[in-house]
């Protein structure tokens, strides 16, 4: 029979040969071999697929069968993902990544090398540096320990140059947070004052009192106090060495400057050779500006009249200036600034007299009357002295409060306890703050020998300047409104920044304004 494609389609013969085409597949269908049950057997084939021969269900065990049971028809759905299932992958993933970042910083922190640990540290502000070591004893070792290169990083990049000209760093031994913190709390005196100033300035003698005149002359109120602050920076060293220099000198020659006839304060002409030309000049032109300030601040307030001055209590004349001169050669700059930030003028003024009638008079010692008793019959006084009491409180803070003996304990505890007392007591920073109180007797060598307000500092610079040619004629030197004016002058800010910041400085050694009311050693 000839095939379908040489006949013609559509024609008688095409259709016949169709229909022989289908009877015979008809009948070979019928020839195919089946089982006994009627199953189609499977003819041999060359691929096969991985899967055994099906047993027959009567001769697996009954374990297996539960197992078969349990287990799923085969199916690539099984081996191909589906969006359940990478849906849940995602989750999974999504969870271990919440378990990674849930672990507690202190944790992740401390695992870090002792590098990278100091040298986050060291970025820290300093007040920060600080309150980390009231965390918990590690902190507190951690920082202790490491006390050098904190302090250097801070040196280097925090700490602007004219600090560091007047306090030079010392040998690497001695560079610890005591001498940092020493810096940054007369930079914050320092700061401070100039804010005070400036806002006393900008009210008393510009006259800008509403909110408008203030907001116009903001950028002028900005410079001036940009300004001051080194300098106000300097006098505090000045008032600070010229004390320990006092004393010493009493102590060598055993009388103070008042028996020695001088025409220059030797004290005074020892700090200022201290100094350049450039910033004794500057310092000599603002000096009067921050005394007169200081002492306009504790006289009473002469924008009223006598009625409402008597109402107020403002009776009392301005303080004398032997109140000015000790507050400022014994106190120094903390304490005026101190006595200036007290508001209210009486209670500023009970304050000032409080403090020099403390320092004038002797202390008096309050001896405690005998105790009487009914018809003669007093309470009976306990045996123990109170060398015995001392004894055991001593035995107490050295026990940490734990009953029993440091010999009744374990050796290490004993040894880590008395570690840990030296290790807290002993730090550089139990030295003190700068221009700390004097003792008593320190006091009575110098309250005879003070000198008086209009010969501090005036006489002596202004001969030394004189005499080092930085000016030609007396008149040559800034007074009052020129001053003032020199002060907000818009020319010149760059230059005098990059001499008194330093190149390279970061905007961290320019204090902010909101700087002012931290200090990182109180």
């Amino acid at each position: 029979m000839d095939p379908p494609h040489l006949t013609e389609f559509a024609s008688q013969r095409y259709f016949d040969k169709l229909k022989q085409l289908s009877e015979s597949k008809e009948q070979h269908h019928d020839a195919v071999p089946r089982s006994q049950d009627g199953s189609v057997l499977a003819e041999s084939s060359t691929f096969i697929l991985p899967i055994g021969k099906a047993k027959p269900i009567d001769h697996i065990p009954p374990d297996i069968q539960k197992t078969e049971k349990r287990r799923g028809n085969f199916s690539f759905r099984t081996i191909l993902p589906t969006r359940s299932s990478v849906d849940h992958d995602a989750r999974r993933q999504f969870t271990d990544v919440t378990k990674t970042r849930s672990t507690p910083f202190d944790q992740l922190f401390l695992a870090l090398p002792n590098e990278l640990k100091i040298q986050i540290i060291a970025s820290l502000p300093l007040s920060d540096i600080l309150n980390l070591r009231l965390a918990s004893r590690s902190w507190h070792a951690m920082i202790t320990l490491n006390e050098f290169p904190i302090a250097r990083y801070h040196l280097d990049h925090h700490v602007p140059v004219y600090a560091k000209r007047l306090y030079p760093i010392p040998d690497p031994s001695a560079i610890r947070l005591h001498y940092l913190c020493g810096i940054w709390h007369r930079l914050h005196v320092a700061a401070k004052l100039s804010y005070l100033i400036c806002e006393r300035v900008t009210k008393e003698i510009f006259l800008r009192t509403t909110e408008a005149e203030r907001l116009g002359f903001e950028p002028q109120y900005e410079r001036m106090r940009r300004r001051l602050i080194p300098l106000l920076f300097t006098i505090f060293h000045f008032f600070e060495t010229y004390r320990t220099l006092h004393v010493e000198y009493i102590k060598e020659h055993g009388h103070g400057l008042a028996r020695e006839p001088y025409t220059i304060n030797p004290i005074e002409a020892k700090i200022i050779a201290m100094y350049d030309d450039k910033t004794l000049l500057r310092v000599h032109q603002v000096f009067p500006l921050v005394i007169s300030s200081f002492c306009r601040r504790l006289r009473p307030p002469s924008y009223v009249g006598r009625f409402e001055r008597s109402i107020r209590g403002y009776l009392k004349d301005r303080p004398p200036d032997e109140v000015y001169v000790t507050a400022l050669c014994i106190g120094g700059l903390r304490l005026v600034e101190r006595f200036w930030e007290i508001k209210g003028y009486n209670l500023r003024r009970v304050a000032v007299d409080t403090w020099f009638h403390s320092v004038w008079k002797e202390p008096t010692e309050t001896v405690s009357k005998p105790r009487r008793g009914f018809m003669g019959i007093t309470r009976k006084k306990s045996s123990a002295n109170e060398s015995d009491f001392g004894r055991v409180g001593e035995a107490q803070w050295n026990g940490r409060g734990r009953q029993g003996s440091d010999a009744g304990r374990r050796g290490s505890d004993a040894s880590m306890a008395g570690y840990w007392e030296n290790l807290v007591f002993n730090t550089s920073l139990a030295e003190g703050m700068p221009m700390g109180e004097l003792s008593r007797e320190q006091i009575k060598m110098l309250l005879p020998d003070l000198p008086t307000l209009q010969d501090i500092w005036a006489p002596t610079a202004e001969a030394l300047i004189l005499d080092r040619m930085i000016v030609e004629r007396p008149q040559d030197i800034k007074r009052n409104a020129q001053v003032l004016l020199e002060l907000i002058r818009e020319d010149g800010a760059a230059v005098e920044d990059e001499w008194w910041y330093g190149r390279s400085a970061p905007e961290s050694v320019r204090p902010p304004l909101e700087a002012i009311e931290e200090d990182p050693i109180e």
